[in-house]
């Protein structure tokens, strides 16, 4: 390297040091302003998802690159992470073990400064928030390839939590070993989920003899994985790491675009954010015509329907509830009409959360 050349490589360090040093006083200043914030709520709630969803979306607004949208999203969430665990890390209950999506969905959208609370199953997810033990909860609620999570909706038809947010996650799996190569694997752990999702490249790849078995979670399956060298795994890149896999092969799902999409619950209902969704829950009489019912007050009222989904009532045979989400925020005035204009021909409706649509 030319003395030229170090001496524009020491000028673009120093600058970067410079710039360093203003980037961390001004971290420090925001941290300072958010201790204010609390200081003036008296120990409220602290954590304001409208608030980090309308932050958020304008940083991506204004960013001028090179950096992506959803970089910086990603760094400011972080920096945001850590000046609420000023005040008070958040508890965060989600499907474990440790190194699930679930997990992964719950630091993106709270950020690593938060503590994650992992439950055996999405029944204890939602019991811990209920009683006090965690502050919000983190469920997947839909694949895009292997449709809805039937127990997160079956559990908030009763539960008084609310949705105060969503994360939207692009789910990657991985092959993952003990050792290199795929001679000698004799099974594959993995979800059920997941074997699905994999199932054409696990055909093309492995041979026919080679056993595929459904354990609880990605996590759970890395685990035996990593215990005997004749068995792989079918995870992500956080369990990867947690039990030291190699990765034998990258993003083998057979959609590529795999996404799955998660709820965010709490006590309390979020405010307006500008760009909300509406999740509700409606039951209609068992009768000719009672689907019609349900959709027209919504369409005639201008309500854009984004999921409309049924599962049986549990109540009654062949009698169902349906699942929709909508885009606005409870409190438009289309919305209310047509959630009036419901109670009168339903035989139960509930408002399961009005929400930040999620931030990329």
């Amino acid at each position: 390297m030319s003395d030229e050349q170090l001496n524009l490589l020491k000028e673009h360090r120093d600058a970067i040091d410079a710039l360093d040093a203003q980037i961390l006083q001004l971290i420090n200043q925001r941290a300072q302003h958010a201790h204010q914030i609390g200081v003036i709520k008296g120990g409220g709630i602290i954590y304001r998802p409208e608030r980090e969803a309308q932050v958020l979306t304008r940083i991506k607004e204004i960013n001028q690159g090179p950096l992506s949208g959803e970089a910086v999203a990603r760094l400011f969430r972080e920096i945001m992470s850590a000046c609420l665990a000023l005040e008070k890390p958040l508890t965060i209950a989600y499907l474990g073990p440790e190194g699930t999506f679930t997990q992964a969905a719950a630091i993106k959208h709270f950020g690593h400064a938060a503590h994650t609370l992992p439950c055996a199953s999405i029944d204890e997810v939602f019991r811990v928030v209920e009683a006090g033990s965690a502050d919000y909860a983190v469920a997947p609620v839909e694949n895009s390839t292997e449709g809805a999570v039937g127990r997160t909706l079956d559990l908030m038809v009763g539960s008084a939590l609310k949705i105060c947010g969503e994360v939207v996650l692009r789910i990657h799996h991985h092959l993952l070993r003990v050792n290199e190569g795929l001679a000698g694997i004799e099974r594959v752990y993995s979800h059920a989920q997941s074997l699905a999702q994999c199932h054409e490249w696990l055909n093309k790849n492995l041979p026919s003899h080679v056993e595929r078995i459904s354990v609880s979670s990605n996590a759970e399956a890395a685990r035996l994985a990593s215990l005997d060298p004749s068995s792989a795994a079918i995870a992500g890149d956080a369990a990867a790491e947690k039990y030291n896999l190699l990765k034998l092969a990258q993003n083998i799902e057979d959609e590529p675009n795999n996404t799955t999409r998660f709820l965010v619950l709490g006590q309390q209902y979020a405010a307006r954010s500008g760009r909300d969704k509406t999740s509700l829950v409606i039951s209609a009489p068992n009768r000719a015509g009672a689907l019609h019912c349900v959709v027209e007050p919504l369409a005639r009222n201008g309500v854009s329907m984004t999921k409309f989904e049924s599962r049986p009532s549990r109540t009654g045979l062949w009698e169902y509830v349906f699942f929709a989400d909508v885009e606005g925020f409870v409190e438009d005035a289309n919305m209310q009409t047509a959630l009036q204009e419901l109670q009168d021909v339903a035989a139960f409706v509930k408002v399961l959360g009005s929400y930040p649509q999620a931030v990329i």
